[in-house]
């Protein structure tokens, strides 16, 4: 797989609560990859959380810094990056994002509003349905899309990402 993919990256784009992350991890780890989370690294770099920052500096302070963060890991190779839920809606990031193979783990809004009840750390939770109405043909653009079903563990959802990227990328030989 590695020669395949030639030190490309991985950009997992998504919903908030779709798994991202963990997947990422999962993903980053059985490819030998480094592993990178935008909003990690915002938060590290703010030294906020994600709601902080979006209520004292405002969603638009937030986008900017999402961008730059985006811009700076994608300078590396061999990096699997999860991503924030609004990025693919700047039109600049996507500049970034096709340097690599872009993942969208879809998941149905039902399980989302599951997976999140009561999470207090994702400040546009309550607009899901309308951010997943406006986001899903963007989303739809990635190089892979995948249904991601409640019962999928992270390990299998991370077997079928690696079992389509041959059928994605044209092998180099």
């Amino acid at each position: 797989m590695s020669n395949l993919l030639q030190g490309l990256n991985i950009y997992l784009v998504g919903m908030m609560g779709s798994g991202k992350t963990t997947i990422g991890r999962h993903l980053a780890q059985k490819l030998q990859y480094r592993f990178a989370d935008t909003d990690q690294t915002i938060q590290a770099i703010a030294k906020k959380s994600i709601t902080e920052i979006f209520q004292q500096e405002g969603e638009v302070y937030f986008r900017e810094l999402e961008t730059k963060v985006l811009a700076e890991l994608s300078v590396y190779t061999r990096s699997v990056i999860s991503t924030g839920g609004g990025i693919i809606q700047q039109q600049l990031n996507w500049s970034y994002l096709r340097h690599g193979l872009i993942v969208w783990l879809d998941v149905d809004l039902e399980i989302l509003k599951k997976r999140l009840a009561g999470d207090q750390t994702r400040p546009l939770a309550d607009k899901l349905e309308s951010l997943l109405k406006t986001r899903r043909p963007l989303y739809a653009q990635a190089d892979i899309c995948l249904s991601i079903e409640q019962e999928q563990t992270p390990q299998a959802i991370t077997n079928r990402i690696i079992e389509t990227i041959p059928s994605v990328l044209k092998s180099q030989v």
